[in-house]
């Protein structure tokens, strides 16, 4: 298809995190916006400053326009918030420049005051809206803690939810778990909610632990456990720890810890008051080191707290398939990645707040002779395709260009 084939209709990803942003929501962002850029005009709006990759710019890739933006910590949330308010504001007048009728608008959660934004945008010029739900606000912010169930600002929040909802055209689940709570405001209907799983971005292949491993060569125990990726307000890192405190007897376990967020901190802060002999740092690992840092533990830890299902899915779950190895999930049994765990036996599910669990959980992994769970985890990374995916995007995308109100074609 030649680019004066290119279907009519323009498409506009407007997302905070973007290459040369390193974040993962950056990396799936610019993968849709590649995909979809094969077939139609696609621009980006993008809070993040710098020069995309040489494999993103060109003919028949997106043309990226950079919304001012600074953003503040996610520890200070006062003047997070407030930046978050001005970006949403900046890219609404961005859209109200951008969009003509008939066009189709694609955000992400991310911030969370970005999806209100875009939806009023689309609605305003005749557009039309999706919505990729990473996370579900404000039930994050209930979850971690920082808002009570039923405060002024959460009913607000979720006020404003219900008019979003009922303007978006489409809201686009990563998790199965996601369809109860969205169903729960008065503005969503079934047949506008569809379900496009995020995919393994290393290639599924069984990784043999080698003691060669450049990190697993300074550490002397036989079975390491690792953790990796962003803590955030999602996740709890006190039981990480409380686990290798109970563990810290057992020689031959170690734990590998490496990412970023506010959780990591808390873990860095725990361990030098504790300095437990069985847990290691390492710094940020690129994307050009991951695939090894992933194959160095025999085992890998997704902390979530209380009442994830439905609210968050982690994005890292896949490439730890995708290497082979079992993992032990922090959650509630119905949450997406437990869904997946339990359904194709690749590790454990423990509950939020059993750091007892957990630890009986990693001796069994130690124990394990289950020598098929790798060949298990691999085939269940395999399902969640990049191609599979991003085949989906492009259909939905053709769909709302066609169709005004997928509610009322289903």
């Amino acid at each position: 298809m030649q680019p004066q084939d290119k279907i009519a209709g323009k498409i506009v990803v407007a997302s905070q995190h973007y290459p040369p942003d390193p974040s993962t929501t950056a990396a799936i962002m610019a993968e849709i916006a590649c995909r979809l850029a094969a077939e139609h005009e696609v621009v980006v709006l993008s809070g993040s400053p710098g020069a995309s990759p040489a494999a993103q710019t060109g003919p028949r890739k997106p043309r990226v326009v950079v919304v001012r933006n600074r953003m503040a910590g996610k520890a200070a949330l006062v003047r997070r918030a407030a930046s978050e308010l001005l970006f949403a504001a900046r890219t609404f007048l961005a859209l109200v420049r951008e969009l003509r009728r008939g066009d189709v608008v694609l955000t992400v959660t991310a911030p969370f005051m970005l999806p209100y934004a875009v939806a009023a945008a689309a609605r305003v010029k005749g557009a039309r809206s999706a919505l990729i739900m990473h996370d579900l606000f404000p039930d994050v912010l209930v979850m971690a803690g920082l808002l009570k169930p039923r405060s002024v600002v959460t009913r607000t929040m979720r006020a404003a939810n219900g008019l979003m909802f009922r303007a978006l055209n489409a809201v686009i689940t990563i998790g199965r778990d996601a369809e109860r709570p969205l169903l729960s405001y008065s503005g969503m209907r079934r047949n506008k909610i569809r379900f496009i799983p995020n995919w393994a971005t290393l290639v599924p292949a069984p990784r043999p632990v080698t003691p060669d491993n450049p990190f697993r060569k300074a550490i002397p125990a036989r079975f390491i456990v690792g953790l990796s990726g962003n803590l955030g307000f999602t996740h709890d890192p006190e039981i990480v720890f409380e686990a290798a405190r109970l563990l810290k007897d057992e020689a031959d376990i170690h734990f590998l810890l490496s990412g970023w967020g506010i959780g990591f901190e808390r873990l860095k802060q725990l361990q030098a008051a504790a300095n437990l002999a069985n847990v290691s740092f390492v710094g940020r690992v690129e994307d050009s080191e991951l695939d090894a840092f992933l194959a160095s533990a025999d085992l890998w830890i997704i902390p979530y707290r209380k009442n994830v299902a439905g609210v968050s899915v982690p994005s890292r779950f896949y490439n730890l398939l995708a290497v082979g190895r079992p993992v032990v999930l922090v959650s509630e049994p119905e949450a997406e990645a437990a869904l997946t765990v339990v359904e194709s036996r690749l590790g454990w599910v423990v509950p939020p707040g059993r750091a007892d669990l957990l630890a009986e959980a990693i001796r069994a992994a130690f124990r394990s002779d289950d020598g098929a769970m790798a060949a298990r985890a691999v085939k269940a990374a395999s399902r969640f395709d990049r191609t599979t995916a991003m085949n989906a995007y492009a259909a939905l995308i053709d769909e709302l260009l066609h169709n005004p109100d997928l509610s009322e074609q289903r």
